[in-house]
């Protein structure tokens, strides 16, 4: 049956422009047509006409930093260890309250191990046939240099040798992109050098495997981007010889703005100490401002900005990417921008011309809100139906 939004505004975070009047025709769950109210095509007559006035139509938005089968909150990396079955439900309360919050894709960036494959490859696989659960693109498994992370979450490598072995590895496991962990106990060192990166980087690629890097410290994202990687996930402290290196080479950046946010309301909710003390505040305010102006440095540069929430593997939650966008709006985007990072920049990250965009013969993945984004983006979180 065919279905009609009728007299909406359309945002598609390409221009800061508000498009009027215009109405979607939905077919099979594609867009049939799209255009000006006007001149909508004639309808047969078992059509459904759905009165979208005072509504914006916004493409389905692009989580580019996830982590499907985490729960978040203060406890999320004690959760890591729940059972397999307890993470597969928690993977099923994401995506069911992300998909009602207008994501339509999850770019998953490291899941834990279960018999030995990241445990995101299977919800993947399990939601390719379901129209109620967001698209999955998964990374597999964190891989780190030996004793950085617990080595029941990673895939540890000593050395450079056993580094293009993770990366062969996970990518013969089936994984959409290879997540490098480039943090380590030395924060003015990178646990791998650019050169070693650049070997793993190149096993990858020659598969056609794109490789992510988290890297909050800026001699690992200055490792990552010199080894070529093609996203910089966090990124939370860069400089400008850096930023203009990511724009040079299209190196993409997911800045992960809204657990910096989010953990500042854990300062004022929870007994935790690391969240209550007065030392601890002033640490997160200190880290908040330094990853906003790093963002800011980003833009004014040319980098392209992704927008994730690090949701499950962070203190945010699957149906909170509106938080994202306001904390990228707050850092210096113009809300058409941070719109543009949550829904077609995502898009072009993962590879995928049709995510987070809106065209003609395209899937019908969007959804309406009441307000207008490209002014206000507090307007993503009131979300009254998707396509």
């Amino acid at each position: 049956m065919d279905t009609l939004f009728m007299s909406a505004a359309v945002a598609d975070g390409t221009s800061a422009d508000l498009q009027m009047n215009r109405s979607i025709l939905v077919r099979d769950r594609r867009i049939a047509w799209l255009g000006h109210e006007d001149e909508a095509p004639e309808l047969g007559g078992d059509a459904r006409v759905i009165d979208a006035g005072g509504t914006t139509v916004v493409p389905g938005m692009v989580d580019a930093h996830s982590h499907t089968v985490l729960p978040g909150g203060s406890h999320w990396i004690a959760r890591i260890d729940d059972s397999t079955e307890e993470l597969l439900l928690v993977a099923e309360e994401n995506g069911e309250i992300a998909y009602s919050a207008g994501t339509r894709w999850f770019r998953d960036v490291g899941s834990p191990p279960r018999n030995g494959k990241a445990l995101a490859l299977r919800v993947r696989d399990a939601w390719k046939s379901r129209h109620d659960r967001p698209y999955v693109r998964a990374a597999g498994t964190w891989i780190s240099k030996s004793g950085v992370l617990p080595p029941t979450i990673d895939i540890e490598a000593a050395d450079a040798d056993e580094l293009v072995a993770a990366v062969i590895s996970q990518i013969a496991d089936g994984t959409d992109l290879v997540k490098l962990y480039l943090d380590g106990p030395d924060v003015d060192t990178s646990p791998w050098t650019a050169d070693e990166i650049a070997r793993a980087v190149a096993v990858a690629h020659e598969r056609d495997v794109p490789v992510t890097a988290h890297a909050t410290r800026l001699e690992g994202a200055r490792a990552g981007v010199g080894g070529g990687v093609d996203c910089i996930e966090h990124g939370s402290h860069l400089d400008v010889e850096l930023a203009g290196e990511m724009a040079k080479r299209g190196t993409y950046l997911v800045p992960t703005l809204g657990v910096l946010a989010s953990w500042e309301s854990f300062a004022t909710t929870t007994s935790i100490e690391r969240f209550a003390a007065e030392e601890g505040k002033g640490l997160l305010a200190a880290r908040k401002e330094l990853a906003y102006q790093s963002v800011g440095l980003a833009r004014r540069a040319g980098v392209k900005i992704a927008a994730g929430t690090d949701f499950g593997g962070g203190s945010l939650r699957a149906n909170q990417m509106a938080w994202e966008v306001e904390c990228l709006v707050a850092a210096g985007l113009e809300p058409w921008e941070a719109l543009g990072a949550a829904t077609w920049v995502g898009g072009d990250l993962l590879g995928e011309p049709d995510a987070g965009r809106l065209r003609v013969g395209g899937p019908a993945d969007f959804f309406l809100v009441h307000g207008n984004p490209l002014d206000d983006p507090s307007a993503l979180w009131r979300v009254w139906r998707s396509g």
